[in-house]
């Protein structure tokens, strides 16, 4: 496949958003490039994901979060506030030994996500 530039656009667009929906991505390549339209973004960004260049996040309901392949860490959804917030892949060490014990299963926490309540959340709850 050849790096065509409204593909190289999508994929300089993800670099700068850091975590970007397939909208927003429209958004920022239609900034340099007005004619690129949204249904060009999904299938550029599943060619980049195909190739291994980016990757897709579900973080709660709603369209998939893009990020670079290198860009590895577990994400913390807040389901009161929308707050999105990161920790190392390190964090789940100790989960994923034991499902790899216990359950064979091999955990890829470099692609999830994780809802729950944020602190300030859950300080808002209790105060």
């Amino acid at each position: 496949m050849r790096m065509t530039p409204q593909r190289q656009l999508v994929l300089d667009a993800v670099r700068e958003l850091g975590h970007a929906t397939p909208e927003q991505v429209c958004r920022k390549v239609q900034g340099t490039a007005s004619t690129v339209n949204i249904t060009t973004v999904y299938r550029a960004l599943d060619l980049l994901e195909e190739l291994g260049l980016v990757r897709h996040t579900h973080l709660g309901h709603g369209a998939p979060t893009y990020s670079v392949e290198e860009h590895e860490h577990v994400h913390l959804a807040c389901h009161r506030c929308g707050e999105i917030d990161e920790v190392p892949t390190e964090t789940l060490d100790e989960l994923a030994d034991q499902l790899r014990r216990e359950r064979g299963f091999e955990l890829d926490a470099t692609h999830l996500a994780l809802s729950g309540t944020c602190r300030s959340c859950r300080a808002t709850e209790a105060g």
